[in-house]
């Protein structure tokens, strides 16, 4: 957040490629956070235009995503013990 919260200080786009919320869109100073709090949940088409990739593979990122937060989710489960 103190990232770009500097950005939006000096009004310009954040060249640190290596934050785990850098995004390639300077509209929103290159920062996931600035696209979810200007932008609130989007559809997958939306970020599939928005990232510049077809909407298949977001659908195939967030079924990779879902699948291994289910899988970490069934590891920590205090029921699973």
């Amino acid at each position: 957040m103190k990232c770009l919260e500097e950005c939006k200080k000096h009004r310009v786009s954040c060249p640190n490629q290596d934050c785990r919320h850098w995004i390639d869109f300077e509209g929103e100073y290159n920062c996931v956070l600035e696209t979810v709090d200007n932008n609130g949940s989007m559809s997958l088409r939306e970020v599939a235009d928005r990232l510049g990739i077809s909407f298949v593979r977001v659908q195939q990122i967030e079924k990779a995503a879902l699948k291994k937060m289910r899988t970490n989710a069934k590891k920590h489960s205090i029921y699973s013990k």
